[in-house]
């Protein structure tokens, strides 16, 4: 089975096709740099779009629904998370992988064996353990690296900013360019990998009505943010000598 439904295939195509038809964007362009696909398939973030993959894909498309379910069928053979880089540990739910300029970026996934929110109270203890032994981990063996950086549009959810540093939570700002990413594309997914009907609803609504490539592009409900602190403040947070 594939990580998400096939509607969510469906609504990347239906995203690129309105790109395409306001911008003038040739289609291949508006899916591999605006959409989930590129990166979905396992390709590189770089977005090479002569590789050899991602050409095999684009030589199927015929521009009709056919399209739709093309998508889903190379999505079976190539479908893996899309994931920021090579991560390097990871303790349950989170983990990490290391960026350049002495840089952690922190990941986040539902881990849960259970059928129970990953974000609930009740597993809140569970979390900050979880985040506790990756900081542990990293003071331990990561020798030069300096910042944790974080990147999602999960910190807009309380029961996410709630398992931080208040000095880390307070450092959100503005994402810059995000669409390749479920960084972005997540807030339309529930832990099933379904379609959340009501967020899928405004965005589909926005992006059809918007007539300018910029107005398409902000039609996300929920942008990216991006936090960075000292990995000091997430040592003294979680008590790690």
């Amino acid at each position: 089975m594939p990580t998400f439904s096939r509607e969510f295939y469906i609504l990347n195509l239906a995203f690129a096709r309105r790109i395409h038809q306001i911008s003038k964007f040739p289609l291949e362009f508006a899916l591999r740099v605006y959409t989930n696909l590129y990166v979905h398939f396992g390709l590189p973030s770089t977005l090479e779009p002569l590789h050899p993959v991602w050409q095999e894909y684009i030589s199927g498309l015929r521009g009709s629904t056919a399209d739709e379910e093309w998508t889903y069928q190379f999505a079976l053979m190539h479908d893996r998370l899309a994931k920021a880089d090579t991560i390097n540990h990871s303790f349950g739910c989170f983990s990490y992988s290391l960026w350049k300029e002495k840089l952690v970026r922190l990941h986040f996934h539902n881990a849960e064996e259970a059928d129970i929110s990953p974000l609930s109270e009740e597993r809140r203890d569970v979390r900050l353990g979880e985040l506790r032994r990756m900081l542990s981990h990293i003071k331990r063996q990561e020798v030069g690296v300096e910042d944790m950086v974080g990147c999602s549009w999960q910190y807009y959810l309380e029961a996410y900013r709630r398992l931080f540093p208040p000095a880390f939570i307070s450092s959100t700002r503005p994402g810059t360019f995000d669409f390749p990413y479920l960084t972005l594309w997540g807030q339309f997914l529930d832990r099933y990998g379904n379609l959340r009907p009501e967020t899928t609803v405004i965005f589909t609504e926005e992006f059809e009505k918007r007539d300018t490539l910029e107005g398409i592009l902000d039609s996300f409900p929920i942008k990216v943010q991006y936090l960075q602190a000292p990995l000091q403040v997430f040592y003294e947070y979680y008590g790690i000598e």
